[in-house]
């Protein structure tokens, strides 16, 4: 978990910056939205809507923008039908890309993400190519005004995989399904839920050095930058040099 750690915490700063450009509440905007399209509006028969719900929470999202949201995507109100899909490639140095995609427009993103990781010397791979590389794993983030040990235990009892302290916070791994259900017990329990996300997860970490460091780190922003990405996974291990 170490590797995935570090990237973890560069994407929590990053989320922290996105938040104030709306960034985030676009993204979760659009699972909503999906979300409501693929399962309907039910959180009892839907548990991606129950999760993305979570998301949305945790980002302190007000109640009526996420109302509007899910009506949109089920059909209850006019809004903009996107697509999902997933993109796989390699970065520079032979670094595993993984990349959640919500579109409008299949054919223009797929040409703006080929062009980007080109430009950074990585290349889109087929659908196969590096995802075996990651496991899906849930990720609840907590703030750290708790007792470790106290979390910890909870955490335990109520199904998480592993507890890791990040960067002043709590980091708690489950599985995919109870994800948003340990997240609402830890909430109901007091615990502060920073974020209640699925992720795929790297199996094991890879390092690169001297300018595939700089070129990644490019390229891993401007794709975290780009509209149309709402996640993206890599193997990727940093050294906090290269920070």
């Amino acid at each position: 978990m170490s590797g995935h750690s570090k990237w973890s915490t560069i994407k929590h700063k990053k989320a922290a910056l996105d938040a104030k450009r709306g960034k985030v509440f676009t993204k979760i905007i659009k699972e909503l939205m999906v979300a409501a399209k693929t399962g309907g509006s039910d959180t009892d028969s839907n548990p991606r809507l129950r999760q993305a719900i979570s998301t949305a929470k945790a980002s302190n999202m007000p109640n009526d923008t996420m109302t509007r949201a899910i009506q949109k995507g089920a059909g209850e109100l006019e809004g903009v039908n996107y697509e999902e899909t997933s993109y796989e490639g390699y970065g520079p140095g032979g670094v595993a890309i993984m990349m959640d995609i919500m579109t409008d427009n299949k054919n223009r993103t797929v040409a703006e993400i080929r062009h980007l990781m080109s430009k950074y010397g990585g290349n889109l791979g087929e659908n196969g190519s590096v995802s075996w590389m990651f496991e899906k794993l849930g990720q609840i983030t907590l703030s750290d005004n708790s007792n470790e040990e106290k979390a910890f235990n909870h955490a335990l009892e109520f199904g998480a995989n592993d507890f890791n302290v990040i960067d002043n916070t709590f980091v708690i791994a489950a599985s995919p399904s109870e994800t948003v259900n340990i997240a609402e017990v830890m909430a109901d329990k007091g615990y502060e839920v920073i974020s209640s996300t699925v992720e795929m997860v790297p199996k094991n970490m890879m390092k690169v050095s001297g300018d595939q460091v700089k070129k990644l780190i490019s390229l891993l922003n401007l794709l975290e930058e780009h509209d149309d990405i709402q996640n993206i996974y890599s193997n990727v291990e940093f050294d906090e040099a290269d920070l």
